[in-house]
């Protein structure tokens, strides 16, 4: 292929053609690019992190490591005319390309997380690519090769940054959940004071199921006791709008009284309506007016207070020790940097500050940095704690940072930066149904958010299931319903054609 390109006839393309591989060098062209994309927020500043990350591992692997291990000599300068000739030949073996490395991988993360910015990526980084060879820089082979190295180290920072295409955990329908139509026989609890503070979801909510039963949180009341109080033979289903705290709220009324649940998202971050896959007030609408559910785990943690034992429950997770800090903190960049990104940054601050507690897990003592407790598996596993894939596993993510390791948070936070974690002796993690847990001074416990209680012994246990109402998308009625959440690459062009 190379004596094929010699012969190409020398252009005015030959002088662009050597400034774009020059531009290249060192990765200064991907790193202006990514500057560029920063400016955005969202998908198009998480894929300049994610491109400078794959730059970084790619760089590492091909000069470091491919080049060192397999030497093998450039093209001869007498190949190519002397027009499109490189001034500086590189002296760095020929095998494989760096530069078709780069561009390679820096192109495959931005379309992980923006398809969009990949458009006008990836033919410049194909540009780059074929420059090498057009400029007598190297083999074809080498380019191949190299395009393959960036591609697969792009594709392995999923590892420990995972990527979903969409955000709904899959769960087993219920087929016999309860039909309400504009809401009839619903009991709504309203938490004005979640999410925007100048927007209360009040009135569209009466708008749009107006047989519903709604209450707002009163200050100073339980909000479990609202709820309870306003049951009677008439309710059917009971629902929260408002954060996670509310819904857990109402999750926990629910499931004493064997209702089916409805979520309304109107608070901040709404992790749980997220996972279930309930976006906004019209899919509220659409499965509760069709009866479309889905079964949720419902998870407890039980303490004793001086009133006796105490038992709160949760939709999401639970947390001792400084994890609830690092959580604070990731949730306050991952706008802005991605949650993984976000997370080891939180890890390094929290690490910093945070106090070990010593607490008692499988019948051993240890000192503890943290300790992590999930309503059902969370993904990715012995890694940082990111999403749920299903609502309806009967089992408690349990994991735990340990504090009497040697080095242990130096040791923590370079395991999470290679995607080692959960092969550390600073880590650990476990599935199960119950879990109790002794300390040897009372801490406070977190569960989805909120600081709840604080103890000597804790016990997270499964409560039970309930039904969940969400839509279900492979229903056909659906079909011309778009959805405010990104399912899968490129979808943005699949719906336009529809």
């Amino acid at each position: 292929m190379s004596r094929v390109v010699s012969r190409i006839p020398e252009s005015s393309a030959d002088g662009a053609i050597l400034r774009l591989t020059r531009s290249a060098n060192t990765g200064r062209l991907w790193l202006a690019v990514a500057a560029a994309l920063a400016v955005r927020p969202g998908p198009p500043r998480r894929a300049a992190l994610r491109g400078v990350i794959a730059l970084g591992g790619t760089s590492f692997a091909v000069n470091l490591v491919l080049k060192t291990l397999i030497p093998r000599r450039r093209p001869p300068a007498e190949l190519m005319p002397l027009g499109r000739r490189l001034v500086d030949t590189p002296i760095s073996s020929s095998f494989p390309s760096g530069h078709s490395a780069n561009a390679a991988a820096f192109a495959t993360a931005v379309a992980l997380e923006s398809p969009r910015a990949a458009l006008a990526v990836a033919p410049v980084a194909a540009a780059v690519a074929y420059s090498r060879v057009h400029t007598g820089a190297h083999w074809p082979s080498d380019v191949l090769v190299g395009a393959a190295v960036g591609t697969g180290v792009a594709l392995t920072t999923r590892r420990w940054w995972p990527i979903r295409e969409s955000d709904e955990a899959d769960a087993h329908a219920v087929h016999d959940a309860p039909v309400l139509a504009e809401g009839k026989g619903l009991l709504l609890l309203i938490n004005p004071r979640s999410g925007d503070a100048a927007y209360d979801p009040t009135a569209d909510i009466a708008e749009a199921m107006p047989a519903a039963t709604l209450l707002q949180t009163a200050s100073g009341r339980d909000a479990i006791d609202q709820l309870q109080e306003a049951i009677d033979p008439s309710i059917v289903a009971v629902g929260a709008a408002g954060g996670d705290g509310t819904i857990a709220a109402a999750a926990a009324v629910a499931i004493s009284n064997k209702l089916p649940l409805v979520v309304v998202p109107t608070g901040t971050l709404n992790h749980f309506a997220r996972d279930l896959g309930v976006y906004d007030l019209r899919e509220v609408v659409d499965a509760t007016g069709t009866g479309e559910a889905v079964e949720v785990d419902i998870a407890t943690v039980e303490f004793d207070t001086p009133d006796g034992p105490r038992t709160h429950h949760l939709i999401n997770t639970a947390s001792i020790g400084a994890y609830p800090e690092l959580v604070r903190l990731r949730e306050k960049w991952e706008d802005r940097w991605g949650k993984w990104p976000a997370f080891a940054a939180a890890l390094v601050v929290t690490l910093r500050r945070a106090e070990p507690i010593r607490a008692r897990i499988d019948d051993r003592w240890h000192d503890l940095w943290f300790l992590f407790v999930g309503n059902g598996p969370y993904h990715p596993h012995g890694a940082v704690p990111a999403f749920r894939s299903r609502l309806d596993e009967g089992l408690l993510d349990v994991r735990w940072l340990r504090a009497d390791v040697r080095f242990s948070r130096t040791r923590a936070v370079l395991a999470l930066m290679v995607a080692a974690i959960g092969h550390s002796r600073v880590y650990g993690e476990r599935q199960m149904r119950e879990l109790t847990v002794a300390l040897d001074a009372p801490a406070p416990v977190a569960a989805d958010g909120e600081v709840v209680g604080t103890s000597h012994t804790l016990r997270f246990a499964i409560a039970g299931r309930v039904a969940a109402y969400r839509r279900d998308e492979d229903n056909p009625r659906w079909e011309n319903r778009a959805r405010p959440h990104h399912r899968r690459p490129l979808a943005w062009l699949t719906d336009r054609r529809r």
